[in-house]
């Protein structure tokens, strides 16, 4: 039990300074809630600084039934947070703080100028002079033995405990924990009764079993203008077309992340055995048409300068197809022509979470009311990456965070005022 002299007091407690966490207190103020912010970094924002380098996607242009189809599994739980605050109104709220946004030809929308600290800098400016206080280093470490409604914190001074007449948290999940979540926020939720699911990487690359050879030779090179195709539940093929990277240890980029929750899921059915993907290593000619081209007469040539000079394959995919196929697949043009349109790729498992963009898993929606209110902890919300869902990269990530943090912001307010 913590002393009452040793407890501070707060209206409302945020819990991550990510931009779930801020937009959360930003709703909470702008209801005339007094917002008390922890983060267990020196700095807010850290995820979201290091989502912007290179360029801060923040959200994405395509029509409103195929954006929500991006959640997957979740879309359902997704759809009234995008109904509060959808593209269009994260937007409009960006141009507020002084940012111009630009869509890209690939759909994707961005700042004019690319960065993300400009934004976060005005954002932060503008919730300060909204009275929101900010405390760095705090780590949440969940409740005191007297219920919900008193926070254990460890700081640089010690442990402290904070009284809060609401509770957002907005941890976040347990992708880049060097940036602060860890994901160690849901074990104490867990042990308070709430459903939770293990974190899991999402957004990420996998392992192979590349031989010496291969792996010294093509290790750090991209593999453009290929599709890749996964099984579905049906037993359907689902194509994606894009570019990968080989790495030493497997395969990543953005192909491969837009299709990394349908190869988690199936290496997962398999129990730690392998599973297979395909490449298609030239997906803008028919099958008809690589045929005829390895059944183009040869002459004298060798092989590879005929695949070189029918189908262009030189190079990491010239390399792949030595590396995955035997030497009988070679020698049946018949089978080496449906293998250039359909290789089969053995993934061996997710690459570490750490290491991932984002990750799937947290707590469950079904833990939460309409208000993002925890059931089984009234005064409790939950908001952002902390919440079992995921999308992949293109903005979706960042709008869901942004939605789900005002709709959590707007629940505590309400439960605040219901209780007089």
């Amino acid at each position: 039990m913590a002393s009452a002299e040793n407890i501070e007091t707060v209206n409302v407690a945020v819990v991550g300074g990510g931009p779930a966490g801020l937009m959360a207190a930003e709703a909470l103020t702008a209801g005339g809630a007094r917002v008390d912010v922890f983060d267990a970094m020196p700095s807010v924002g850290r995820k979201f600084l290091m989502a912007g380098k290179g360029g801060m996607n923040l959200t994405h242009s395509e029509a409103a039934d195929a954006f929500l189809g991006r959640y997957g599994a979740r879309s359902a739980e997704i759809a009234p947070l995008l109904a509060r605050f959808d593209a269009d109104a994260l937007r409009q709220w960006v141009h507020g703080l002084g940012v111009e946004t630009f869509v890209g030809s690939s759909g994707r929308v961005f700042p004019r100028d690319m960065k993300a600290a400009p934004m976060l800098r005005a954002w932060l400016h503008r919730l300060r002079a909204s009275g929101v206080t900010l405390h760095m280093r705090h780590r949440w470490l969940g409740f005191t033995d007297d219920g919900a409604s008193i926070s254990r914190f460890a700081t640089p001074d010690g442990e402290k405990c904070i009284r809060h007449d609401a509770l957002i948290l907005a941890a976040g999940g347990a992708s880049w924990p060097q940036l602060g979540s860890d994901g160690g926020a849901i074990a104490h939720l867990a042990a308070r009764g709430v459903p939770v699911r293990p974190f899991v990487p999402s957004n990420c690359g996998f392992d192979t079993d590349w031989s010496p050879h291969f792996q010294s030779r093509f290790a750090g090179e991209p593999l453009k203008a290929v599709a890749m195709g996964v099984a579905r539940a049906d037993g359907r093929l689902d194509w994606r077309t894009g570019e990968a990277l080989i790495t030493d240890n497997g395969i990543e980029g953005s192909l491969i992340y837009a299709l990394s929750a349908s190869i988690r899921n199936r290496l997962a059915k398999n129990d730690g055995g392998a599973s297979t993907i395909l490449l298609d290593l030239v997906p803008q000619l028919s099958a008809e048409r690589v045929r005829a081209e390895v059944l183009h007469p040869r002459g004298a040539r060798s092989l590879s300068s005929h695949l070189q000079s029918r189908l262009h394959l030189t190079g990491v995919k010239a390399g792949l197809l030595r590396e995955c196929l035997t030497n009988a697949d070679f020698g049946d043009p018949e089978t080496l022509a449906a293998r250039i349109k359909a290789l089969p790729l053995r993934v061996l498992r997710p690459r570490p979470i750490a290491e991932a963009i984002s990750s799937a898993g947290g707590v469950a929606f079904e833990a939460l009311d309409e208000r993002a209110m925890l059931t089984a902890l009234p005064g409790v919300f939950c908001a952002g990456e902390m919440l079992d869902w995921e999308a992949p990269t293109g903005g979706y990530l960042l709008t869901a965070c942004f939605a789900s943090g005002l709709v959590a912001g707007e629940g505590a307010l309400a439960w605040l005022a219901s209780r007089g």
